[in-house]
């Protein structure tokens, strides 16, 4: 079997230097990857409330994979199948926007203080 063939990239995410393997012609999915990473570490750090490169990792990461399942249940919902699944629930729905609402933000700062408990002072996840 032929391996697809792959090139490495040079990236920057939080100021530090990655090197990447890619597919070729996969660089700019890449990229644009990267680019998401990097801006929900940044704002993560930026925000002030947690200073260790890990733990901001992780809650980028929670973060992106919260918004990846919202887009997933949008579009569940938007296709045929969802939309006879959720019929009764239309009416009461609410339009999704770009803004982590309330409840989930107080779940998300939850998470936090519980990691932060948790890891201590060590900055260790494993």
């Amino acid at each position: 079997m032929n391996k697809p063939a792959t090139k490495q990239i040079e990236v920057q995410i939080m100021g530090q230097s990655y090197l990447l393997a890619c597919p070729v012609g996969g660089e700019s999915a890449l990229l644009d990857a990267v680019e998401r990473v990097d801006t929900a570490m940044c704002r993560i750090r930026d925000a002030g409330k947690v200073k260790a490169r890990d733990r901001i990792a992780v809650l980028a990461s929670l973060n992106l994979a919260f918004e990846l399942s919202q887009k997933e249940s949008q579009q569940f919902e938007q296709s045929s199948f969802g939309q006879t699944e959720t019929a009764a629930l239309t009416e009461s729905a609410q339009p999704l926007d770009n803004h982590i609402d309330p409840l989930a933000q107080a779940r998300i700062d939850e998470l936090i203080r519980r990691l932060d408990n948790t890891l201590g002072n060590d900055g260790q996840l494993l």
